[in-house]
């Protein structure tokens, strides 16, 4: 039975390297849902959401990954963010129509942002680098090298069913990597496609990509698209909008509707609705103060 949805961990026995592959599929699909994103968005959208399943497979606490970049071309956002229990959500903004963007053209004047939240840390930790022309996986690549240190190849791949992808790392503390098999190894990975993990992420794929090598693999870990919108956090958007805005808008529509540009869930609220948002702002003010 194919591995979907799932991340597959592993390690080289004779190599200091340790790896993740991922393929997302029902994940993958109920992002897209409700959002009609051109080929080339949907595409570095696939590639984030794999990417960041696999920074955030490797966390050792209660926490979350969030892959953020922004710029100035026709992608002007992209947010993707995975927690250490492997629940992930995303999205991107784009006026993108044409099926031929390149990456490039895509994320013009754009800069990465990695952040890593823990609940035990005082304030997250950030890594921030210039997006590569080349592609998100390059980027990530530089994020490894620049802000934390660690050697490593990514390869991502995406289609209209499925994506996924790969990550190799070199091992801290561990003896010297031969330059050569390091590089054969950025080689290997580079040749992944979309149709090799069209029946998941499996113990299989790995010894094809690696042939030559004995690699140890760990228990697949189940990815689930999960979204943290909710009711209170809805109300909190319409008290920083504004209580004057959120009338106005109120009285030319006869209703006030949020939708969440993770999930697509939409929330209605009436006349009632709103006047209780807003009494129990003052309520929770007044409290405040006593």
């Amino acid at each position: 039975m194919a591995d979907r949805d799932t991340i597959l961990p592993f390690v080289f026995d004779r190599l200091p390297v340790r790896g993740a592959l991922v393929q997302l599929e029902s994940a993958w699909q109920r992002m897209l849902q409700g959002h009609e994103y051109s080929a080339p968005v949907a595409e570095v959208l696939g590639h984030a959401a794999s990417a960041t399943s696999l920074l955030a497979q490797s966390l050792k606490f209660d926490g979350s990954v969030t892959l953020q970049f922004s710029g100035d071309g026709p992608l002007s956002m992209l947010v993707m963010q995975c927690t250490d229990s492997l629940d992930l959500r995303g999205m991107a903004i784009s006026t993108v129509n044409a099926e031929s963007t390149s990456f490039a053209e895509l994320v013009t004047g754009a800069r990465c942002a990695v952040t890593i939240d823990a609940g035990a840390m005082e304030r997250p930790y950030q890594g921030i680098v210039d997006v590569s022309p080349d592609s998100l996986a390059a980027s990530l690549e530089n994020y490894f090298d620049q802000s934390v240190q660690i050697p490593s190849h990514l390869a991502l791949a995406t289609s209209a069913s499925h994506c996924g992808g790969i990550v190799l790392q070199q091992m801290p503390g561990e003896l010297p990597m031969n330059e050569d098999d390091w590089r054969r190894l950025g080689f290997l990975i580079a040749t992944l496609r979309p149709d090799d993990l069209v029946d998941g992420a499996t113990t299989m794929l790995l010894h094809k990509l690696f042939a030559e090598d004995d690699v140890r693999v760990f228990n697949a870990r189940p990815v689930r698209f999960h979204c943290r919108c909710t009711q209170s956090r809805v109300e909190e958007v319409l008290r920083f909008l504004g209580e004057s805005e959120t009338r106005a808008a109120l009285a030319e529509n006869g209703n006030v509707e949020v939708t969440c540009e993770y999930c697509g869930r939409m929330r209605s609220f009436d006349a009632i609705d709103v006047g209780r948002v807003f009494s129990d702002q003052a309520l929770t003010g007044t409290s405040r103060l006593h």
